[in-house]
């Protein structure tokens, strides 16, 4: 499947920052679609989640190749992005190529989907491509995967528009495993997995003898079923689960109703 618009304009947003390899095998996933604009952090930003700041300003520079880095979030960079006037508005979002996996909790604190979150937010649909392992390993076909959703998931909104069907902006979060033939894997519709509570933070004497803590790694998979974004990629598979940003608990609803009428 091909797909072309030469007045499509993409925005690429990550959280690993601008030089990461990742987020120039985006670019080059999005060869020949349309223009790109890259606005993405400065620096490292992992585990930012949707942060905004917005008790200082923000820089914006561009570097030699053309990409702007912003001294804030990948949220900061997202908004920045859509709200400045600086560039059109884009017709797609998408962030990565994230050095490493997002799946099942880590979505909640991730700052590659907190960017394609932030422009679904602005009613741009959004994609966040995950490399399910760190190391930068397979990059090169992680980019003809992204390059394969990317373009189907555009020839199905293309498709929509064409047949009259008005449809809600989408959001959804890639990981595509870290293998040599990740380009051959299946594609599946994955929910989102859990984890176990996250390892205890660790405490470190600095030279001068002041401690410090980081925070602990993240928990072994808890809900690792069938059907599961972290059994779709343990298989080999290449997960893809659609997101939302209502964080409503609709299943209990009527207890809290009921609990509230017996105060």
């Amino acid at each position: 499947m091909r797909f072309y618009n030469p007045c499509m304009r993409i925005l690429i947003a990550n959280d690993d920052g601008y030089l990461a390899p990742g987020i120039s095998a985006l670019v080059e996933a999005c060869e020949g679609l349309g223009t790109v604009d890259v606005f993405a952090p400065e620096r490292n930003a992992s585990g930012t989640s949707n942060a905004l700041t917005l008790h200082q300003p923000l820089s914006l520079h561009t570097a030699g190749n053309g990409f702007r880095f912003v001294s804030g979030t990948p949220s900061d960079s997202v908004h920045l992005a859509l709200t400045s006037g600086l560039i059109p508005r884009p017709d797609l979002v998408l962030s990565g190529i994230n050095n490493g996996a997002n799946m099942g909790d880590d979505t909640l604190y991730s700052g590659t989907v907190a960017a394609a979150t932030e422009g679904h937010l602005f009613g741009v649909p959004a994609i966040a491509f995950s490399l399910a392992e760190k190391g930068w390993q397979h990059l090169d076909v992680a980019t003809r995967v992204a390059r394969r959703v990317i373009e189907h998931a555009l020839a199905q909104q293309a498709a929509q528009t064409a047949a009259g069907q008005g449809a809600r902006p989408w959001l959804l979060n890639v990981n595509i495993p870290a293998r040599a033939d990740a380009d051959q894997a299946a594609w599946e519709v994955t929910r989102l997995g859990r984890r176990h509570a996250s390892f205890p933070a660790v405490a470190q004497l600095n030279p001068r003898g002041d401690t410090f803590y980081w925070i602990g790694p993240a928990g072994e998979a808890l809900d690792d079923a069938a059907g599961t974004d972290f059994h779709a990629v343990r298989e080999g598979r290449v997960s893809i689960t659609p997101l939302q940003v209502d964080m409503t608990d609709h299943a209990r609803l009527p207890a809290w109703q009921d609990w509230v009428g017996r105060r």
